[in-house]
């Protein structure tokens, strides 16, 4: 069997970026294609402990997010992830200000095939603990496409 293809979707909070990967998940099982979504780690992690990561949580969140990409990988054609953990480096920049999970992040997105940077020109809606405002959206989308263009073609 041929190695998966990885499409990731990234993008700043509120930008459709689960919206769209569920949209292509659905829209590559339509043809008939072995497909499977990885979602987001870090809305799991919100929603099951009714809180935002520490500081000291955001290498495991990365970690875990990578480790299940690798798992759909090893079991299909074609995995589209809901972010990846370049997503959480630059959230762990953001709030604390850490950038010690890029490299790793970096390593770990080289993986994927395809990129999808989700643009900021959808109304930012609130869905509870994850949201910051629309106020991070714009520092959020310029970390992701610094990160990326270090990282190169993708």
């Amino acid at each position: 069997m041929a190695e998966a293809t990885v499409i990731a979707v990234l993008g700043a909070e509120s930008t459709g970026k689960s919206t769209l990967a569920a949209d292509l998940q659905q829209a590559l099982a339509a043809e008939g294609r072995r497909v499977t979504q990885v979602e987001e780690v870090l809305r799991e992690f919100c929603d099951a402990r009714g809180r935002t990561p520490r500081q000291h949580e955001q290498a495991g969140i990365a970690a875990e997010q990578t480790r299940r990409i690798e798992a759909a990988a090893a079991g299909h054609d074609i995995v589209i992830a809901d972010t990846t953990a370049v997503q959480i480096a630059v959230y762990s920049e953001i709030v604390f200000g850490d950038r010690s999970l890029y490299d790793a992040a970096l390593r770990a997105h080289a993986r994927c095939r395809y990129t999808l940077l989700c643009a900021l020109d959808l109304p930012w809606v609130a869905d509870g603990l994850q949201r910051d405002g629309p106020h991070v959206r714009e520092p959020v989308d310029t970390l992701l496409r610094a990160a990326l263009q270090r990282h190169g073609p993708g």
